[in-house]
Parts: C-alpha cells; sequence; structure tokens
C-alpha cells in the first residue's frame, strides 16, 4: 500500500462548501417567503465557489485540474473494460463532476435574474425585464429538480463504492490523504504537487471579481420611485 497525498485543502473546502450551499438553496428554495432572501444570498456564494472551482481546475494541484480527470472517450471505454488506472476521479465520477459545476453554475446564474412574483428580485433583474425574468426563474425552478436528481445519484454512486467495491471516497475528501495498492496506481503514484500559493490568491481574485459582477454592485442605482399626487381635498 502507498499513501498519497490526493486532495488538497482548497478543493477540499470547495467541496463541502457547496454540497452545504446546495442544501441550504434546497432548504429555503422550498420554504419561500422570508427565506428567500438567504435563498439568493446563497446563491450568490456558490457562484463565486463555482468560479473559484473552474479556476482552480486549471491553477491547482495535479488531482484538481481538470485535464487530469477529463472523462475522454478512450478513458471511458478503459473504465468500462476494467482497464482504468489512477488516483482522483475515475471517468464515470468525472462525468458527474463536470455535470455538478455546470448545471449548478447555470442554476446560480438563472437566479440573478430570476424573481419571486412578489418581493424578490435578482441583482440582475433590471437587465432581464419582467417577461424573460419569468421565462428564466421557469427554467430555475426545473432545473432545481434535475440538480436533486443529480445529486441523487452522486451519493447513490458514493455509497455503492463504499459498500459494493470497499472504496471509501469520502475519507480522503475529509483527510486529504488515501491509501491505494500500488499495482492499482498505474503510471499515477505520486502525491499531488502545484496549487501554490500564488495560484490560490489568483483563484480567488478571479471568483472575487465574478462574485462583484453577479451581485451586481456596478450597476446604476435604479430611480425612486415616482411621488404619489395626494388629492388636495
Amino acid at each position: 500500500m502507498q499513501k498519497i497525498r490526493l486532495w488538497d485543502l482548497p478543493t477540499r473546502l470547495f467541496h463541502w462548501l457547496l454540497a452545504a450551499a446546495v442544501l441550504a438553496l434546497f432548504v429555503t428554495g422550498e420554504v419561500g417567503g422570508n427565506a428567500i432572501e438567504w435563498h439568493g444570498k446563497i446563491g450568490l456564494f456558490a457562484l463565486g465557489l463555482i468560479a473559484f472551482r473552474l479556476v482552480w481546475g486549471f491553477v491547482g494541484p495535479t488531482y484538481a485540474r481538470f485535464a487530469q480527470f477529463f472523462p475522454s472517450p478512450g478513458r471511458i471505454r478503459a473504465y468500462l473494460h476494467g482497464e482504468w488506472r489512477g488516483l482522483g476521479h475515475n471517468p464515470l465520477g468525472a462525468l458527474s463532476v463536470f455535470a455538478l459545476l455546470g448545471l449548478v453554475g447555470l442554476q446560480a446564474v438563472l437566479g440573478l435574474f430570476a424573481n419571486d412574483d412578489i418581493a424578490f428580485r435578482g441583482p440582475l433583474y433590471e437587465l432581464a425585464g419582467s417577461e424573460l425574468s419569468s421565462r428564466l426563474t421557469g427554467m430555475h425552478q426545473l432545473l432545481s429538480k434535475v440538480i436533486l436528481a443529480l445529486v441523487v445519484l452522486h451519493v447513490g454512486a458514493i455509497l455503492f463504492y463504499a459498500h459494493v467495491k470497499k472504496d471509501n471516497l469520502v475519507k480522503p475528501m475529509i483527510t486529504g490523504w488515501k491509501e491505494a495498492d500500488k499495482r492499482e496506481l498505474g503510471e499515477q503514484g505520486e502525491s499531488a504537487q502545484g496549487g501554490g500559493p500564488l495560484a490560490l490568491i489568483l483563484a480567488l481574485a478571479l471568483a472575487g471579481l465574478a462574485l462583484w459582477g453577479a451581485a451586481g454592485s456596478w450597476m446604476p442605482a435604479p430611480p425612486p420611485p415616482a411621488a404619489v399626487q395626494t388629492p388636495a381635498w
């Protein structure tokens, strides 16, 4: 057995913070009412997390990089034939990762333009207008069901690996370390490299910039409501 440094701290924090954010978004979305304000704030937070992960997928350490686990047809075919060897996300798991990143990111973007027909409006609502915002809100509500199904599938796969394949995928995402048989590692047998402080600062800065833009801070303030003329009598 060989002990490998698999998941870096930023990747692990991203994973658990996004999981908590998605759960909170489902709860606040179902509760509605005053909770919808928190729904909007948590959605912005989730969008910032996604932006960070997209950058970290290029400048982060070995096993966090998209190129390392991109589910190419060749890798998927090798995995289905039992010929894939490696660390990190396997090709089918990688499909789930990319799907979740894409759908949660899209869901967060749709929320920027959405409204609840009562008091809540997304920070970029004014860019869409009432009619388009209503359409995007409908897509936002529909996509939440797709994400829920994908999350259930993701959790089911983790349980399958834990109980059937005897491969605990959760522990390395908590500790960062994984013990693996050297014969199963293939060409990958080294701890993660790269993703130093400069890369982390760059990822955080770009995520902050994306969050600033999504929050609509750059937009001009809406005009004040028209004054109501009160009859003299």
